[in-house]
Order: structure tokens, then C-alpha cells, then sequence
């Protein structure tokens, strides 16, 4: 294997331990929701959006910042369970790519016109 090669490989390996650790975190929150006020909720949105953008999960970040601004209007509940739900599969996207950003933004308006 060439140097590049491992350093792709690394890289891969590193931003698969942040996409675990923001699955954890979204799984944590998602547990916690239907128990918690939605002001409680919003730092950790922002934990997960500040490591998403750091890591270039761009997704991520969109779904995350659509799921604050949904907080902020007081939505909770199933309807949060919801949100979550799209941002774990936008951690978890092997897309990182703008046109995947503007798929997981339809998605979010979507759930706001819903």
C-alpha cells in the first residue's frame, strides 16, 4: 500500500469514529427527547452540528441546523424523534457533496411543511 493510500485509509478510519460518535450522540438524544424540553435539547444539536461542520460532514451540518431552528420553535416530541432520525442518516451519508446537502434540506422542508 502507498503512502497515499494509507493516508486515505487513515483518514477514512478517523471520520468513521466521528460518524460513530455522532451516531452515539444522536441515539443518546433521541433516548432522552420525549423526556426533555426542547431548550434542553438545542446545546447538544449544536455539539453535533460544531463536529459535523469540523469534519466536513456537510450533510450533517444542514440537518442539524434545521433540527435547532425546530427546537426553537418548541417542536418535541415524535416530532423530534423525526428530525433525529434525519440526522442520523445524514451522519452516517457517504455523500458529502452539495447536491447530497440540498437532498437532506428537501428533507428537512419536507418535515416542516408536514
Amino acid at each position: 500500500m502507498g503512502q497515499t493510500e494509507r493516508q486515505e485509509t487513515a483518514g477514512n478510519n478517523d471520520l468513521s469514529g466521528v460518524k460513530a460518535e455522532l451516531a452515539a450522540r444522536s441515539a443518546a438524544l433521541d433516548a432522552r427527547a420525549p423526556y426533555t424540553r426542547a431548550s434542553e435539547l438545542a446545546p447538544d444539536i449544536d455539539a453535533i452540528r460544531a463536529i459535523a461542520h469540523r469534519n466536513g460532514l456537510d450533510p450533517a451540518v444542514t440537518v442539524a441546523h434545521f433540527l435547532g431552528a425546530a427546537l426553537s420553535r418548541g417542536e418535541h416530541g415524535a416530532l423530534v424523534h423525526s428530525w433525529l432520525s434525519v440526522l442520523s442518516d445524514a451522519v452516517v451519508s457517504e455523500r458529502q457533496d452539495v447536491e447530497a446537502c440540498d437532498t437532506f434540506a428537501a428533507a428537512c422542508s419536507v418535515r416542516l411543511a408536514g
